[in-house]
């Protein structure tokens, strides 16, 4: 088993961070500590409060180079997995920014899924998730590089007080993921993540014709713009989690089967299943479009730790910080190797 090279001892003096964090005791804060690891990853056991003020994490300062999360959603009541609401939410997330994004290489990204909220008792959408990115991003000073739509047909009814009962809303079957930046021009390659194409683009490409000329739109379309095979179509900012128009390379990433060993293992071991886990397929995309083999990854709201799971597969380094102990104990369920040969010396 490989020691991370990003691993620090903690020492026992006073931690004073630079302008961009609060000045606080080691005594002021909770403990932080790794409690398993692969040979590409560690999970972090912690506050993401804490997290950012340990040497764990002040290790990899300036050099993650996908920051990707998704952070507890602003509820409208507060869940087990410990999401704020209203007005503390917005607070909270926007305290984070700095520091978080102070972690990111140069060309590094951080990629956010927020899921949709509603006001209490109403059939009235709140705005929160919107305010709370534009704080976010705001608070850090980074270039929103792109809005994208993560769809999951297969999603159950809700709000159901408005969709099931009083058949006045329509179905809420998608989250909202931001992609952010401190530059412009972050690492990012769309080829990496091409759809199949489609059964006539496969045949016009067979055939080399198709009809040139001025579109109804305006557009001028070329006699050859079309003839070169390129191995895939761009996907839409549209991401589809059905598998349906998905990157063929990352199918394996869809629907339920990556998540059953974790549900199975959760269940031999009467642990807690977290509730709102990220979608594997979600996370594989983003990993294939903004990194490269290698590369750090890191989610500062593990949960049951998709993302870490994921970068192994995709031989990308990665850290996961969790506050739930139970839900990391549970997480251990996403890797193939035994408990113990997981599990770092302090924690056996």
């Amino acid at each position: 088993m490989c020691t991370p090279p990003w691993t620090r001892c903690r020492g026992n003096e006073k931690v004073v961070e630079n302008a961009n964090h609060v000045e606080r005791s080691k005594r002021d804060r909770e403990a932080v500590a790794a409690i398993y690891q692969t040979d590409l990853g560690q999970m972090i056991h912690g506050k993401i409060e804490d997290a950012l003020e340990d040497p764990l994490l002040d290790a990899v300062r300036g050099k993650v180079n996908l920051l990707l999360t998704s952070p507890p959603f602003p509820l409208v009541r507060k869940k087990r997995y410990g999401n704020e609401t209203g007005e503390a939410y917005l607070r909270w997330i926007e305290s984070l920014a700095e520091p978080l994004a102070d972690l990111l290489a140069p060309d590094g990204s951080i990629v956010i899924e927020i899921g949709n909220a509603w006001e209490p008792g109403v059939p009235v959408m709140s705005t929160l998730p919107l305010e709370a990115l534009f704080a976010f991003k705001k608070a850090a000073n980074l270039k929103l590089c792109q809005h994208v739509i993560c769809h999951n047909p297969a999603r159950l009814p809700s709000p159901a007080a408005w969709v099931n009962i009083a058949r006045s809303r329509l179905k809420d079957s998608y989250t909202h993921v931001w992609w952010l930046s401190k530059t412009e021009t972050p690492k990012a390659d769309n080829r990496k993540v091409l759809n199949p194409y489609s059964k006539d683009m496969r045949k016009l490409l067979k055939s080399q014709k198709y009809n040139a000329g001025v579109r109804p739109s305006g557009h001028v379309i070329s006699e050859t713009g079309f003839l070169t095979d390129h191995g895939g179509s761009i996907g839409p900012n549209v991401i589809d989690l059905s598998g349906e128009h998905f990157p063929e390379a990352l199918l394996k990433f869809t629907g339920t089967k990556w998540d059953a060993a974790y549900r199975a293992y959760c269940k031999a071991k009467s642990l807690p299943a977290h509730p709102a886990r990220m979608q594997s397929s979600l996370s594989a995309f983003f990993i294939q479009f903004l990194t490269d083999e290698g590369d750090l990854v890191l989610d500062p709201f593990g949960g049951s730790n998709t993302t870490g799971s994921v970068a192994e597969e995709l031989k990308r380094r990665w850290i996961a910080v969790e506050a739930d102990r139970s839900y990391i104990d549970g997480s251990l369920g996403r890797f193939d190797l035994a408990d113990e040969e997981l599990l770092v010396d302090n924690d056996r």
